[in-house]
């Protein structure tokens, strides 16, 4: 069905009424802090942990206001006879939320949630340059960032969860095997040793058994 002609001018126009009619209330900040909604964009907050230096916070970011360095350091093989191997290593994370536009590109693309949004606002400075923050800044931050919200229960299981639930599981099985193979092995051993005992010290029917005449 075809929308009505001036519908969506209407309900535009109710939106307004209904704002109009409310009652304008002051907040009192700094004394009281406002009630900020869940998905509020404040800050980004850092998680240093999961940054693998990959670039491509700072590649995709519109406005180029995060600097990233790094060098690299050689891991040395796991297990004898391996190959070494290099990582990068984070030296610096800095965003000038001067030049930020709260766009959240740079928390989307980051395949290791390495970066998240904090409510937190207050953060004004008196010198443009201050803007600039650094990875101990945005770590602090990062302590504010809320939980996110619960699962919907009829939704499917994340495949990172249910592969870790499923390496889990086979790990278990294999553990219960092992220790199963060993308690057989055990009493296998337990009952050659008694049979063993058995006929090396045998037993002579006809005599009376020890404490009797």
């Amino acid at each position: 069905m075809a929308p009505i002609p001036g519908s969506g001018l209407a309900k535009g126009l109710a939106v307004t009424l209904r704002t109009m009619t409310k009652k304008t209330v002051t907040e009192q900040y700094p004394d009281t802090q406002p009630d900020l909604p869940p998905r509020t964009r404040g800050v980004i907050g850092l998680f240093e942990e999961n940054c693998t230096v990959c670039m491509l916070c700072a590649r995709e970011c519109p406005d180029w206001c995060i600097y990233i360095d790094s060098h690299k350091e050689t891991v040395p093989a796991a297990a004898p006879g391996g190959r070494e191997r290099s990582r990068n290593v984070l030296d610096r994370f800095a965003i000038d939320f001067s030049l930020c536009m709260y766009c959240g590109i740079c928390i989307e693309v980051c395949p290791f949630d390495a970066l998240f949004w904090s409510p937190e606002f207050e953060y004004a400075e008196t010198d443009i340059h201050e803007l600039t923050h650094e990875r101990d800044k945005l770590r602090e931050w990062m302590w504010t960032v809320p939980a996110p919200p619960a699962l919907d229960p009829a939704a499917e299981e994340p495949k990172e969860i249910a592969a870790a639930h499923k390496t889990a599981e086979k790990l278990a099985a294999i553990q219960a095997a092992q220790a199963a193979e060993a308690a057989e092995a055990m009493q296998t051993a337990e009952s050659a040793a008694t049979a063993e005992t058995a006929q090396t010290d045998p037993v002579d029917p006809t005599e009376p058994p020890e404490g009797e005449s």
